[in-house]
């Protein structure tokens, strides 16, 4: 079945693909909310404020390239949240590459990131479409922030830091674990992928605004080196993550370790399989709705040179409402205008960093970013 709405968010039952819906409606954009089980779709559609006020079809679709092309047909832009992507995310790349349609998603799974650029990327450009993995407040609030600090040449080293506190949701907590297991985790030095050590455990850091220091993780490398790899102005990117839920992160490496010893002895399937049940067992319900005065986040950027520096924070809350928002925003953009970058490009790359953040402001998601800058 084809549509007649320009946009088409695939994954629309989960916690995010409901938040995407909520800021298309914000947006005023048409759209088609699609999976695999059209009743449970409907049920999360319920759950989104004012639905009703803008068109919206439910659609079920089996998740292969042949019926989700024939979906996109009429679409011009999908967003799609279901995850892992280095598992699922191929099917719809292709069926938009047949489609004719522009692609993004939620991921901050690094390896599917590096498979859309080095596979995907130049089919896309060729077809004049947009490959946008990672489109969310984890990434791309973040690289907003490294690209204020880049506005100032002669900065070629980024050090990120980014924090948020909430929990994650079903979905999330899966493609942290299976990507922690299975994937290997890169940061960039002189334009090239250096692993980080697989036993690297949590990090100490300096959480700026606050007199706690934090735990954090590689957390599976990130967006972040693959976007800036081909940027002629940076060098180096190493990115830490981390929840301000101390009790919480101090738990991520045991659960991890108790991970990779239950699926030694398994086969890939197996494995998959078995770091599901484990994920559900460590998150096996949606968080709450997100409170902005709890839901806090922050993207902390140190940006660096020979003879400069310079450190931008974003501060901001409902890090999951950021995503919503920031997706939604995607679309709305790219049914006006062409993107700026057209094959793989992030959202800074793809919309404008400060484009992207007059958006984030104007909703109430963060703050003025705090720089400073050294000479």
């Amino acid at each position: 079945m084809s549509t007649d709405k320009p946009v088409v968010v695939y994954g629309a039952s989960g916690y995010t693909g409901q938040l995407i819906c909520e800021y298309l409606r914000e947006f005023n954009i048409p759209f088609v909310a699609a999976g695999r089980d059209k009743a449970r779709i409907t049920e999360a559609l319920e759950r989104v404020p004012g639905i009703g006020t803008v068109p919206h079809d439910v659609i079920e679709v089996e998740h292969a390239v042949g019926p989700l092309t024939e979906l996109l047909a009429g679409a011009s832009v999908v967003l799609n949240t279901v995850g892992p992507f280095a598992r699922h995310g191929g099917e719809v790349v292709e069926a938009c590459l047949a489609a004719g349609c522009h692609y993004l998603d939620t991921t901050g799974e690094q390896d599917w990131l590096i498979t859309c650029d080095e596979t995907y990327g130049e089919q896309m450009a060729a077809r004049g479409l947009l490959l946008a993995p990672g489109v969310a407040q984890m990434y791309t609030t973040g690289e907003i922030a490294a690209d204020i600090c880049l506005e100032r040449p002669g900065l070629d080293t980024l050090d990120i830091e980014v924090f948020w506190k909430g929990l994650p949701t079903i979905a999330s907590t899966r493609t942290i674990l299976v990507n922690a297991a299975l994937a290997k985790a890169y940061y960039l030095e002189q334009n090239e992928y250096v692993e980080w050590p697989p036993d690297a455990g949590l990090y100490t850091v300096v959480v700026p605004g606050q007199h706690e220091t934090g735990l954090a993780l590689p957390w599976g490398g990130t967006s972040h080196p693959v976007w800036f790899r081909r940027d002629p102005r940076v060098a180096n990117v190493k990115v830490l993550g981390g929840v301000f839920n101390r009790a919480l992160m101090m738990g991520v490496p045991q659960i991890v370790a108790g991970a990779l010893e239950q699926i030694k002895d398994l086969s890939d399937a197996e494995k998959y399989t078995a770091l599901s049940e484990q994920a559900a067992a460590v998150m096996n319900q949606m968080p709450p709705r997100e409170n902005p005065r709890i839901n806090t986040s922050l993207d902390s950027v140190y940006a660096s040179g020979p003879l400069g520096r310079a450190h931008c924070v974003l501060h901001g809350n409902c890090n999951y409402k950021q995503t919503g928002a920031l997706q939604a925003y995607a679309a709305y953009a790219l049914l006006q205008q062409p993107p700026r970058r057209v094959g793989f490009a992030s959202g800074c790359q793809a919309f404008g960093h400060r484009e992207l953040l007059g958006m984030l402001r104007g909703f109430g998601l963060v703050m003025e970013p705090v720089l400073t800058v050294q000479h």
